[in-house]
């Protein structure tokens, strides 16, 4: 059976002044603890304290030799299209090609606002901006097609493509993976449709002469019981409460209870078609939770 595996998002700034840890310490202790990979998201202005997405992994991939880099996910259509290959690039040469880039297209219109780029033109620059890193990134002589007067560059130096993981569980999104991605990346979603999407990915991804893109899934979680280690119930309800979602629809989403009650729920997804699961943690000390994701995917990798 092939090996599944857990990466876990930064802690956010607030989490980082309530544990006393900043991004190089978590990013040593999952390295450390055994997990895959440290991922950030990427937020411009969204009423709250953020850090840069690239930034924020240099510095974790500075402080660590192994583990997986990524972004969950990077919107590089907020972004001139050179910029983000320049930044991507950057992010690619200091991690040592560690970096996984997931890649969407959301946030909301005050964020595109402030960006300066029109809400509505985020699904085709997000198609432009996969479709040229690959030629940007290999240093080749690349026409913006997007970008005033549809100048030429050449960036260097140039780099090794990242796998690059397609966020959200839309058809948009699943097509897009099919045609432009090396991964399907959707988060808070059932094994269910993990399943239902996997297939539909699959046989679009034949359609374009493509191998099936690997499924990675986006999760939310607290293990353990203890001081600030919340529910399911209350993981849930805020997971329902900031995507609108009834109770009853994600109540079974959220990554909680024993480490073997969570490795036997990741294995569901497994059976589904998930290859990766990237985990939020929802409460409790950071490190602590990350020690018991480390044991979660122990014991998804013992035999049966």
């Amino acid at each position: 059976m092939e090996n599944f595996e857990i990466g876990v998002l930064l802690p956010g700034v607030a989490v980082q002044r309530r544990d006393g840890i900043d991004l190089r310490q978590a990013a040593r202790h999952a390295e450390d603890a055994g997990l895959d990979g440290v991922w950030h998201g990427d937020h411009l202005a969204v009423g709250g304290p953020t850090l840069d997405a690239l930034i924020a992994l240099a510095t974790a991939a500075a402080a660590t030799s192994r583990i997986r880099i990524g972004t969950s996910v990077f919107i590089p259509a907020i972004r001139s299209v050179a910029w983000a290959a320049k930044q991507v690039a950057t992010l690619q040469y200091v991690s040592g090609d560690r970096l996984v880039l997931g890649v969407g297209s959301g946030g909301g219109p005050g964020q595109w606002a402030a960006a300066g780029v029109p809400y509505g033109e985020r699904g085709s620059r997000t198609d432009t901006a996969l479709e040229l890193l690959p030629r940007l990134l290999a240093g080749e002589e690349t026409r913006l097609r997007d970008e005033p007067g549809e100048p030429t560059v050449e960036l260097a130096p140039a780099v090794a493509m990242p796998a690059v993981w397609v966020g959200n569980a839309s058809d948009a999104a699943i097509r897009r993976a099919a045609r432009l991605g090396d991964g399907w990346f959707p988060s808070l979603i059932s094994p269910g449709e993990v399943d239902k999407g996997g297939r539909r990915l699959a046989e679009l991804a034949a359609g374009h002469g493509r191998p099936a893109p690997v499924i990675a899934i986006g999760g939310a979680g607290a293990l353990g019981t203890g001081p600030g280690v919340p529910s399911r119930e209350e993981i849930a309800s805020g997971i329902g409460g900031a995507y609108g979602r009834p109770l009853e629809e994600v109540i079974e989403i959220p990554l909680t209870g024993h480490p073997r009650e969570a490795a036997e729920r990741l294995a569901v997804y497994r059976d589904a078609g998930a290859r990766h699961a990237i985990i939020g943690i929802s409460g409790g000390d950071w490190r602590a939770q990350v020690d018991l994701l480390a044991e979660v995917r122990s014991l998804l990798r013992r035999p049966h």
